[in-house]
């Protein structure tokens, strides 16, 4: 009887020790990790030994030590600040564009405001920062804030939205090689570019949030220069169609009220003599990359 009472204690501890391998397993190889407690994959884990806690004896609770089990409180530093980040990289509202036309009038800025928060303005805060011996984050905290606040005055409407012609954005990479119509949406501008050089440029608007213009790298796939939208019924005169039914095209409504309004997807143009120009210039198959 001992002898085999010894074999039944053999064989289950055995077995107990394969149950416990595989649920491990299994949760690692689940959706989102499995079981969604462990904190690594099992693989990376050292195999449970024969001194491992069974099910039914609870594991000791972990100390403070950096050796605790896998509920131990991850160590990491503490934040070096609590400052509550007001305007920061993708923001895109009114606010962005004071703050814009603020960091202008101290040459931090150097294009019309156009009230998307994108690396340009993330450069531009930085520099203002570090000048002031403030934490070069890039973000707007109160403290940047109130500080670029007390050294600017409150911009006009004019330094709001100027009616100069934006500067334009380093080219995107994918508009260095071929006829590229080269569309950045963070300085608001088209340049029109053959083999990396910028023959001609001129200042866009483009879709709302609910109506956005599609990013990415694209193709004219046909151009009317006479055209009527058949959604909105609108005209769309020197339209070269990059992406269905969006289209770089001249826009009536934004020569008159410029970046007050927005379009419907379309990359809209206010100088009509500018993009007359360039219709006649660019082709069917010609390049568009629309990008940040």
């Amino acid at each position: 009887m001992k002898r085999s009472s010894v074999i039944r204690r053999a064989v289950l501890a055995a077995a107990a020790v394969a149950l416990v391998a595989t649920g491990c397993t299994a949760q690692a190889a689940g959706p989102g990790g499995g079981g969604g407690t462990s904190k690594a994959p099992v693989t990376s884990a050292p195999a449970p030994s024969s001194t491992s806690p069974s099910s039914s004896a609870p594991a000791p609770a972990p100390s403070g030590s950096a050796s605790g089990g896998s509920d131990a409180k991850p160590s990491s530093p503490a934040p070096t600040s609590s400052a509550k980040v007001l305007m920061k990289d993708g923001d895109e509202n009114e606010q962005v564009r004071e703050l814009q036309a603020r960091l202008r009038q101290l040459d931090y800025f150097d294009r019309a405001p156009t009230g998307f928060y994108g690396s340009i303005t993330a450069k531009g805060v930085s520099g203002f920062q570090k000048k002031r011996g403030l934490p070069a984050t890039g973000s707007v905290d109160e403290t940047t804030w109130q500080r670029l606040l007390g050294m600017t005055k409150k911009p006009t409407a004019d330094e709001l939205k100027p009616s100069t012609t934006n500067k334009l954005d380093t080219p995107d990479a994918r508009c260095m090689k071929g006829r590229v119509l080269c569309i950045s949406k963070e300085s608001r501008t088209l340049a029109w570019m053959i083999d990396g050089q910028v023959v001609s440029s001129m200042d866009v608007r483009f879709g709302s949030e609910n109506t956005p213009t599609r990013e990415g790298t694209f193709a004219v796939g046909w151009k009317a220069k006479e055209w009527t939208s058949t959604i909105y019924h609108t005209p769309m005169p020197y339209a070269m169609f990059f992406s269905g039914g969006q289209a770089v095209h001249y826009s009536a409504d934004f020569a008159a009220r410029g970046y007050n309004g927005a379009s419907h997807g379309c990359v809209n143009v206010r100088d009509k003599a500018k993009l007359s120009a360039l219709f006649d210039q660019v082709k069917v198959g010609d390049k568009v990359v629309v990008h940040w």
